[in-house]
């Protein structure tokens, strides 16, 4: 591979990264269960229209075969009617012949209408089996969305206590607490050099002074000694 060809794998992993961090399941699940349901109401929609048309052409195809079997009644009572002397035959076979042929448009509308509610039902089932598909796919991502949502939580809720007890996240307290124990090491430090500074400090005098102080002491206690001694002789 040359050098063009490894620069652009390296610049589409670095894209797919990107888009990796942009994405967040969780929005993204609910953006598609939107989507969905948006689907679900247009399939709804064609399928209430879709039974519409079966319901009108199941009406169309009864109506046409009441029509045809009215028709067929018309053109016996004719013929009988002729029979009767009340019509001349020519008359009756005119008109029964006019009935006949209405009542074969009825037939073939009716033969007509039956099919297409037929093809309308057809429509329906597929249509109604791709509704319930979809409603249970729904139903299932909603429930997975909840799952996601409570181990998203749980996730960054383990995150944050295993942090803590990793010592991960008290890098900056025990900082602290080490600038704390170094500057109160620094503080008795100068408090002790302080003190040695002031026992040097001291004078030759005072400290020859405090030798004789406390011979001084002996020295005069001696001599209340003798002072007593000569009293009482």
């Amino acid at each position: 591979m040359g050098i063009f060809g490894r620069l652009f794998k390296v610049g589409e992993a670095e894209a797919h990264a990107l888009v990796d961090k942009l994405e967040d399941p969780i929005k993204m699940t609910e953006q598609g269960i939107r989507d969905m349901k948006k689907d679900l109401d247009k399939s709804l929609q064609a399928l209430a229209e879709v039974k519409a048309l079966a319901i009108r052409s199941r009406r169309d195809a009864s109506e046409n075969k009441e029509k045809a079997t009215n028709y067929e009644q018309k053109a016996m009572l004719l013929l009988k009617k002729a029979e009767n002397g009340d019509i001349t035959p020519e008359e009756a076979d005119r008109l029964a012949t006019e009935a006949l042929a209405r009542k074969e448009e009825c037939v073939n509308f009716a033969a007509r209408a039956q099919k297409e509610v037929e093809s309308f039902d057809a429509n329906i089932d597929k249509l109604q089996g791709n509704i319930n598909k979809l409603k249970s796919q729904i139903s299932h991502y909603e429930n997975e969305l909840k799952t996601l949502k409570a181990r998203d939580r749980v996730s960054k809720a383990t995150t944050k206590i295993n942090k803590s007890m990793a010592g991960v996240d008290s890098s900056g307290t025990i900082a602290r607490l080490e600038r704390m124990k170094e500057k109160v090491d620094q503080q008795e430090a100068m408090a002790e050099a302080y003190g040695d500074m002031a026992d040097e400090g001291r004078s030759v005098d005072e400290e020859i002074d405090d030798v004789l102080n406390d011979g001084g002491n002996e020295k005069a206690s001696n001599a209340l000694e003798e002072l007593k001694k000569k009293m009482n002789k």
